[in-house]
């Protein structure tokens, strides 16, 4: 296989307060609203060539289930990662992990309102 990208379907409590979690706090713009019977049921959210797919839970596999256990999504970046950082504490995320080095990266950490887990970091300086 020779991928050329991966992108990611998450299954989310409140699609409206998740969208405004991934535009405010990581800077993800919408690519595409996805309507089922005149219902928003999902947005496509793209930052630069990373793209991220929103889905509405409809509850049936319970609505307390967790969400984002034994995942971590990585976001890897060429702007400035303390700068991402203060931005999103000043849009209300809490950080698991403030700007750091971490394995030749400058690197943070935080979750959205599901619980799924992101780094944001740089590219690995040899």
């Amino acid at each position: 296989m020779n991928a050329i990208s991966l992108s990611a379907s998450l299954t989310v409590k409140d699609l409206t307060a998740s969208l405004a979690w991934y535009q405010e706090v990581l800077g993800f713009t919408i690519s595409q609203k996805h309507e089922r019977n005149g219902v928003l049921r999902a947005i496509s959210l793209a930052a630069g060539s990373a793209q991220i797919l929103i889905n509405q839970d409809d509850g049936a596999k319970g609505t307390d289930r967790a969400k984002g256990e034994g995942l971590s999504f990585m976001l890897t970046t060429g702007d400035n990662i303390d700068e991402l950082a203060a931005r999103a504490k000043a849009a209300g995320a809490t950080l698991d992990s403030e700007p750091a080095e971490f394995g030749g990266r400058r690197a943070f950490r935080l979750r959205d309102p599901d619980g799924f887990r992101f780094t944001i970091s740089t590219e690995r300086r040899l």
